[in-house]
């Protein structure tokens, strides 16, 4: 449960950072950031509810590292 949350979190701040990426890089219009949300919303989603529901423990949390790294790394670089 805490795994799923940590990772809907961290989750929800990639997305965005996703979004602003498509953005800044291509001079995209509003709809291709938006499919790029979608998209990244859609992922998300699926992996919080394999978190909550299927995956084993340790695998949930590699998961929450390996976004949380991710996270880190795209603010930093940012």
């Amino acid at each position: 449960m805490i795994a799923g949350a940590l990772l809907a979190v961290g989750g929800i701040v990639l997305m965005l950072l996703t979004m602003a990426r498509v953005r800044e890089r291509r001079d995209a219009t509003g709809g291709d950031v938006a499919v790029a949300g979608a998209i990244s919303f859609v992922v998300l989603a699926i992996l919080v509810a394999l978190v909550l529901l299927v995956l084993p423990a340790v695998v949930a949390w590699a998961a929450v590292v390996v976004v949380g790294v991710t996270v880190t790394v795209m603010m930093l670089a940012s």
